[in-house]
């Protein structure tokens, strides 16, 4: 798995996602974005299009233009949120304003992007939101990233060091650092060792995961 600067791992990403636009062009746009991207993309010039497509199947993330003649995405995103209240939407719109970010944030809508956008741009927003809601992940992928998160808010929580913590687990630091960035997955004996340390049981951490 790549990694980032920050030496965090970088994400392999295939995301379902549906893009709600009357603009043709910026629609060929996504497409072709996310396309490079390896997502797999279906897009909608009208609302209950869109809503179709979520029915057929539901989507990973719903990119929802606010700005559609008649219709506004903030009715839109009420829908959205009516049938289903967890579906991660990212906001886009060629004419931004405090007053249409307060109320798209109301909705929980993940994050908003003000048109033109970059493609980098947009693949960093999408890593966000595939990170905090755990989407296109390999169970693996998946596992990894959550063992490393409870590890490392059980450690704050006892406000130890990684030093402190090795020293109380007999793992070495390196190895806890990279288990908790999410680089590498603790074997079966390191988990128990990191658990006894903390006080806490490992099936808990695996059942977030959704193991």
């Amino acid at each position: 798995m790549a990694e980032r600067k920050d030496g965090t791992p970088q994400l392999e990403l295939s995301l379902d996602i549906a893009v709600l636009d009357d603009d043709a062009d910026f629609l060929e746009f996504v497409q072709v974005v996310l396309d490079d991207l390896g997502h797999s993309v279906r897009t909608a010039s009208k609302p209950d299009d869109l809503i179709a497509l979520c029915e057929a199947s539901l989507p990973d993330v719903v990119l929802l233009d606010m700005n559609m003649g008649r219709h506004t995405g903030q009715e839109v995103l009420g829908r959205i949120r009516e049938k289903w209240p967890r579906l991660c939407v990212i906001v886009v719109t060629g004419y931004p304003s405090m007053d249409t970010m307060r109320d798209t944030f109301k909705r929980d809508a993940f994050d908003y992007l003000a048109k033109p956008f970059s493609a980098e741009q947009l693949a960093g927003v999408l890593e966000q939101a595939a990170e905090s809601y755990g989407l296109g992940l390999r169970p693996q992928d998946r596992l990894r990233t959550e063992l490393g998160r409870q590890i490392r808010l059980a450690r704050a929580d006892r406000s130890w060091t990684l030093k402190e913590m090795s020293e109380a687990s007999g793992v070495s630091v390196s190895q806890l650092s990279s288990i908790e960035r999410g680089t590498h997955l603790p074997s079966l004996d390191s988990l128990i060792l990191i658990s006894t340390a903390l006080g806490q049981k490992p099936s808990v951490w695996l059942d977030s995961a959704g193991f």
